[in-house]
C-alpha cells in the first residue's frame, strides 16, 4: 500500500556532504513517523534520524552533523548529512510507520552511501 523510494546516495570524500531524499506514495495517514536507518557490513541496522509531529530524534553518532526534515505536501523526507566520516558508510534505508486501522511499517530498498578518500 505504501512505496518508498530513496535517492541521493553516492560516493563522497570525508568531510563532504550529501542529501538523501525519500519519496512516499500510496495511502499514508497524517499520523505517521518517517525516518532513516542504516546498516553497514557486519553491523546491525541502526536508527539514524526520525521525524513526526512530535519532533525529531537522532542517533548519538550523527547528532550535530545530520538533519532530518520533511515536506508533508510532497510526502517526502530528507536527510542532510554534513561532515561525513568513513564510519558513515552504509546502506541507508527510508522507513515510515503509519496509522491506517492499525500501525503499519514500511521500508525502502536502500541507497548506498560511501565515504572514502
Amino acid at each position: 500500500q505504501v512505496q518508498l523510494v530513496e535517492s541521493g546516495g553516492g560516493l563522497v570524500q570525508p568531510g563532504g556532504s550529501l542529501r538523501l531524499s525519500c519519496a512516499a506514495s500510496g495511502t499514508i495517514s497524517s499520523i505517521n513517523v518517517m525516518g532513516w536507518y542504516r546498516q553497514a557490513p557486519g553491523k546491525q541496522r541502526e536508527l539514524v534520524a526520525s521525524i513526526s509531529s512530535g519532533g525529531t530524534n537522532y542517533g548519538d553518532s550523527v547528532k550535530g552533523r545530520f538533519t532530518v526534515s520533511r515536506d508533508n505536501a510532497k510526502n517526502t523526507v530528507y536527510l542532510q548529512m554534513n561532515n561525513l566520516d568513513p564510519e558513515d558508510t552504509a546502506v541507508y534505508y527510508c522507513n515510515t510507520k503509519t496509522w491506517a486501522l492499525s500501525w503499519s511499517d514500511y521500508w525502502g530498498q536502500g541507497t548506498q552511501v560511501t565515504v572514502s578518500s
